[in-house]
């Protein structure tokens, strides 16, 4: 169910009945000469969208500016501060705890969201206004990735060039896909910018003079397929296990 096909006597049927939603978030960055801007969104939404479809829980708009600062030097990525993102999104959860629900995943496919939506979780659940879980489609099929890829990425890489040939097509420069690995660099490690243990380097581009990593002729649309409905298998499967949790489960522990 999608909150915004709904009318609100429709809505006030499901959170009679139902108290767990799905919100999708992702950024507007660039990824590389091969992908667009709005990859990491695009596939926020489809895991989304499709977890909503098969289990019936409400997914809301997604959230599609992230916290994206670390590209900033190439044209077009759009941020916000992160802490602006993490009142943001703590606002629009309590929103729905309003409207009654206790229970939440955030469907996430940028890396940099990561830290500030566990804490924005954090809060929540300190507070006691509810249950917020992130979700990391990637992270939730490791091998996978692993075993399809010779070397995966990360960013702009051939797990997520696949996963957009599979979604959307039409947006992959496919004639573009050698210039990404030949002006890219092959993994973080790679870029030699770790020095005795310390990440010396703060911005995309200190690490990739392209932005991206790995080699992107390695993806297609079937392995993007593969991965998506791997992917979507375990989020419903962590949709199912949170609606059945007692709330005494998801509460903070008392003080010892």
């Amino acid at each position: 169910m999608y909150i915004a096909d709904e009318t609100w006597p429709e809505l006030g049927d499901y959170f009679e009945n139902e108290s767990l939603a799905i919100v999708p978030l992702g950024s507007t960055e660039q990824h590389g000469p091969h992908l667009p801007l709005a990859t990491d969104h695009l596939i926020a939404e489809g895991f989304a969208r499709e977890a909503a479809d098969r289990t019936g829980y409400l997914c809301t708009p997604t959230i599609d500016i992230g916290v994206s600062p670390h590209h900033r030097q190439f044209d077009g990525t759009m941020w916000v501060d992160a802490p602006v993102f993490r009142d943001y999104v703590e606002s629009l959860t309590r929103n729905l705890a309003y409207h009654g629900i206790d229970r939440v995943v955030y469907v996430n496919a940028h890396g940099g969201n990561v830290e500030h939506l566990r804490e924005v979780g954090r809060r929540l659940r300190d507070e006691e206004v509810l249950y917020a879980v992130e979700w990391m489609w990637n992270d939730s099929i490791p091998e996978l990735v692993d075993d399809l890829f010779e070397q995966n990425g990360p960013h702009g890489g051939p797990k997520e060039t696949a996963m957009i040939q599979y979604l959307r097509p039409e947006l992959v420069r496919e004639d573009r896909l050698a210039d990404a690995r030949d002006d890219g660099v092959e993994s973080v490690e790679a870029a030699d910018t770790t020095k005795h243990g310390a990440r010396t380097y703060y911005d995309a581009i200190e690490n990739s003079d392209n932005g991206v990593f790995g080699d992107q002729r390695d993806a297609t649309a079937e392995k993007g397929e593969e991965m998506f409905e791997a992917a979507t298998d375990q989020l419903v499967r962590l949709c199912e296990w949170l609606a059945e949790r007692d709330d005494s489960e998801l509460m903070p522990s008392p003080h010892v």
